[in-house]
């Protein structure tokens, strides 16, 4: 009976301790499965959280970004891409020839693909308004050398071509307005080199030729400084409360002369009441130029008037009108282009160096205005300009 106690002991003991392992070891395993399960979590956020980093770099990016995926569909386009090609985000999965409207782009990810790499590949975007981007691709392989898609960066170069072509254009200009006096200078001189000196009214003639010529480049180089200068912002304004009428006078002054040659009558239609705030200087220059310009192409015997009113409370219209040929439409949207002219020929004839309309358009713009042009055609033309008005009624 004894006997058999103590191997019922035994055995309870037996089973115990292996309840006891069986136990340790399902708590060890289920530990372990908790550890990894925590790891894989761990390991999965950080996933999460390296794609919402690389996301959050891709749509912070200035520059458009494309990804394509290894069939070459789009797996991934940035805001500023959308932006810059005028696409919706409905882009993902689509093959990339049928969303991006550039021309060979799918032949562009395929050499991208065979070469590894491209860089500085420049693709233009017919318009309006025509667009030109510099796209650099490079293959995404993983570790094993499998192709896993495609990368684009696009830098939209549309900026960047419109001003070298203004550049070039301006350059071009230059040298043309240029050439034409130092020509004609160069001409008359070796002419009266040659012996033309002899002949009193002959050297007369070409020696108010060349000192009319003359003027003409001191005023091209005086207006492209001043123009430079005003595009750079190296102008400051001294901004002053300036009665309008003044200056108006004092230009009228100045031009009475070239008026009365071509039997010009100049009226001031401005009110003597009316003062803005503005560089009495610069704002001088902007009258000059319109109504020098309103006397050489206005018609001759006819009126310029110069006239202004109080917009607002707070802003004055001041404009200058002819009677002239008036400006075609097709030219009014470049007329305050630099050397832009509606007639090329006369404009020379009248010494103008067709930088003044632009002048006034950067003025205006420094005093925080701006300058309009309406025109008919065979009935005249008005250029009018706003200006901030100084309001003596509100001063206490």
């Amino acid at each position: 009976m004894w006997t058999w106690f103590a191997s019922a002991g035994a055995v309870a003991a037996l089973v115990s301790v292996w309840v006891a392992r069986e136990r340790r070891w399902r708590n060890r395993l289920r530990d372990q499965s908790l550890r990894l399960a925590d790891l894989r979590t761990q390991r999965h956020l950080a996933l999460v959280e390296e794609q919402s980093k690389q996301q959050a770099l891709l749509d912070s990016m200035l520059e458009g970004v494309l990804v394509l995926d290894a069939e070459g569909c789009v797996e991934h386009m940035n805001p500023a891409l959308l932006r810059l090609l005028g696409l919706s985000s409905e882009c993902r999965g689509k093959a990339v020839a049928d969303v991006v409207p550039l021309p060979g782009i799918a032949a562009l990810a395929t050499r991208a693909v065979q070469q590894g790499r491209i860089t500085d590949h420049e693709v233009d975007l017919p318009g309006p308004p025509p667009r030109a981007f510099q796209v650099s691709a490079v293959a995404l392989r993983d570790p094993d050398r499998i192709l896993a898609g495609t990368l684009f960066v696009f830098h939209d170069l549309t900026q960047h071509k419109r001003l070298e072509d203004q550049r070039r254009e301006f350059v071009a200009n230059v040298s043309h307005e240029l050439r034409t006096p130092l020509s004609l200078i160069k001409g008359y001189t070796e002419t009266l080199l040659g012996g033309a000196m002899d002949q009193r009214e002959t050297m007369v003639r070409f020696l108010q030729t060349i000192d009319r010529h003359a003027d003409r480049l001191t005023f091209l180089i005086e207006d492209l400084l001043t123009i430079s200068r005003l595009e750079s912002g190296q102008v400051i304004m001294n901004m002053q409360p300036t009665t309008l009428r003044d200056v108006v006078e004092a230009v009228i002054n100045d031009l009475r002369h070239k008026a009365h040659d071509r039997s010009v009558n100049l009226r001031d239609d401005v009110p003597e009441s009316i003062r803005v705030h503005a560089d009495g200087d610069r704002l001088q220059q902007v009258v000059l130029n319109l109504v020098d310009n309103a006397i050489k192409y206005g018609k001759a015997g006819g009126q310029v008037v110069i006239g202004a009113r109080a917009a607002q409370e707070d802003i004055v219209e001041a404009w200058v009108s002819d009677d002239g040929q008036g400006i075609p439409p097709e030219a009014r949207d470049r007329i305050f282009e630099r050397f832009y002219r509606v007639d090329r020929a006369r404009a020379r004839d009248q010494g103008g160096t067709g930088l003044g309309l632009s002048i006034v358009k950067h003025i205006i713009h420094a005093h925080g205005g701006e300058v309009r042009v309406s025109s008919e055609v065979g009935k005249g033309t008005t250029f009018s300009f706003t200006l901030a008005r100084v309001n003596d009624e509100a001063a206490p």
